[in-house]
């Protein structure tokens, strides 16, 4: 279960915002084969004065909206399956949120189900992806 977290612009409309977080989910079912329950991405948004970064880093010309994707979740996927996800979000931000390719920063966090809890309090590496009981 990837969690996602999102930061954006101040100001960002509530159209583009579910269009951000809507890509960045469709990307990972489409790309890693996540389940399409697995939806947790919390949104924030920062204030233009307090985010710094090179407009020019890595030779990618960034706007004065970047959009910052935190992905982070349990190891086990491919460089080929991560390239496919980098990829796939920052074409469907375009297409759906209208935000460059050259805006979309991402990164990922890696971990284990022993570092997981999801609820109900229980450790995840006792479930390991079974469902509970709750409906």
């Amino acid at each position: 279960m990837p969690f996602i977290r999102l930061a954006l612009k101040k100001g960002t409309s509530p159209v583009q915002k579910v269009a951000i977080v809507q890509g960045v989910h469709r990307a990972l079912v489409e790309s890693i084969n996540m389940p399409a329950d697995e939806l947790f991405n919390l949104v924030s948004e920062y204030d233009p004065e307090d985010f710094f970064y090179d407009r020019k880093f890595n030779g990618v010309a960034r706007s004065d909206s970047v959009v910052v994707v935190e992905i982070t979740m349990r190891r086990g996927r491919s460089d080929a399956m991560k390239k496919s996800l980098y990829a796939k979000i920052a074409e469907n931000l375009e297409a759906d949120a209208k935000v460059s390719p050259k805006d979309v920063f991402i990164f990922m966090h890696e971990n284990d189900y022993s570092d997981w809890s999801v609820g109900n309090g229980q450790f995840a590496m006792a479930l390991v992806q079974q469902r509970g009981t709750d409906t």
